[in-house]
């Protein structure tokens, strides 16, 4: 998709963040470059996506989700505001993994096993989309760190063990 395009739409360009638009670090969780990018980062929000919301609730998912998002954008921009890039980054993959993260740490909690998920499957769909991610040109590896790592804290607050969680 072309860049102009994202950038009407509400992309993460690094330029105009500096100049004023906090708003972009929220609205490229939307904004998507093309179906194929829409479609995977849904197939993964579908995947984690229910167990999450169904262990921590919808009301939490909800602020989880977004404002990871926003802290994976926000991290993402001053890497490459650092670096000197100026990148339009789009997507909702920063508050994807962000519920990885959250997931990950509330199967830790349960001693390996919780809602059907295991800790050997986490970190095999975590080591794949890391791999993944850092193997194409076009992707914000930052903003996949920086939301798995707000997820993980942010699972750590939020997440109250029930007691017929396993």
């Amino acid at each position: 998709m072309r860049t102009d395009v994202l950038v009407t739409w509400g992309g993460a360009d690094v330029a105009r963040i500096y100049h004023g638009e906090y708003w972009r670090l929220f609205t490229a969780m939307f904004v998507h470059a093309g179906i194929r990018h829409l479609l995977n980062n849904m197939l993964l929000l579908y995947v984690l996506g229910q167990h999450l919301e169904y262990l921590i609730g919808p009301v939490r998912f909800g602020v989880l989700y977004l404002l990871c998002g926003v802290i994976a954008n926000a991290a993402a921009y001053f890497i490459y505001l650092r670096g000197g890039s100026n990148v339009v980054a789009v997507g909702a993959s920063g508050a994807i993994f962000a519920v990885m993260g959250a997931l990950i740490w509330i199967v830790i909690r349960n001693k390996g096993r919780v809602h059907g998920l295991t800790l050997q499957q986490m970190l095999v769909m975590l080591g794949f989309s890391l791999y993944f991610g850092f193997m194409a040109t076009d992707v914000s590896n930052s903003a996949h760190i920086a939301g798995l790592i707000s997820g993980f804290l942010m699972g750590m607050l939020m997440y109250r063990r029930r007691s017929s969680a396993s």
